[in-house]
């Protein structure tokens, strides 16, 4: 019988990379309040960073930021230096950090194209690289990397978007393979439309918005908090035989295995 106090995170350590907006910061909200001490990662909004600390500690949780940006192997392993320092530990990884602005493929700079990888692909890999020597050792652990729609149907005009976040799918499978003997779970969560401000513009036009929204079967954009439950999920007992799954958050739009 399935025990439900499995749900609990007490006691865990969980490093939320994009933890100050968003997905990220609903995920740190939730997984906060599951018991779970937090790692805030961000890059650049120390205001936005230190008010999810706030509102975390103000609901009876315990997390601190770190500012780090993760396109760089130093800069993730200054991360999860601090996490140790911090909380002597480490046992939940979500890699959330992106970025989601395009062109037409042949206006694409070099430099939109270098950062999109940088943030959306190589930060993913960077701070696994750091992570996964602590979890091999305590031969447990749990990885949660946000993947998209587009990067399992293409998104055209974000060409760059698209190919970066399907770089993710193919990262969670290899690394669900390759972690499994350790007692390592890979999974990633595949959002559709989510209304945050990374898409503030799209979905600032009403009419744009209503055209979106009909698009998707449920008929409604998701919230960050629609996401951070599966997420939340993915890093509980309950998930520990699941492990390179691609699981669909998106209403519906995008129907694949």
């Amino acid at each position: 019988m399935m025990d439900v106090q499995e749900l609990s995170l007490a006691g865990r350590v969980a490093v939320v990379t994009g933890g100050s907006k968003g997905i990220g910061r609903a995920t740190v909200q939730l997984l906060a309040r599951l018991g779970a001490k937090v790692v805030i990662n961000y890059s650049k909004d120390d205001a936005a960073a230190a008010e999810v600390v706030a509102v975390v500690s103000a609901a009876g949780g315990e997390a601190f930021s770190f500012k780090a940006n993760i396109a760089t192997v130093d800069e993730a392993e200054r991360l999860l230096k601090a996490t140790l320092e911090r909380f002597k530990g480490v046992d939940i990884i979500v890699c959330n950090a992106g970025i989601w602005e395009g062109a037409a493929v042949e206006e694409i700079s070099e430099a939109l194209w270098d950062a999109t990888m940088d943030i959306n692909l190589k930060g993913a890999w960077t701070v696994c690289r750091a992570a996964v020597p602590i979890l091999k050792k305590q031969r447990s652990g749990k990885i949660i990397l946000v993947t998209s729609t587009a990067g399992q149907r293409g998104e055209a005009g974000y060409s760059n978007y698209a190919a970066s976040k399907g770089g993710v799918i193919a990262f969670t499978k290899s690394l669900a393979s390759e972690l499994a003997e350790w007692g390592i779970n890979v999974n990633a969560v595949a959002p559709g439309w989510v209304d945050t401000d990374m898409t503030e513009k799209a979905l600032g036009d009403l009419e744009q918005r209503k055209v979106i929204a009909a698009a998707i079967p449920i008929g409604a954009i998701a919230r960050p908090e629609d996401v951070a439950g599966p997420i939340a999920f993915l890093c509980t007992a309950w998930a520990s035989h699941i492990t390179g799954e691609i699981l669909n958050v998106n209403g519906g739009a995008v129907l694949c295995g």
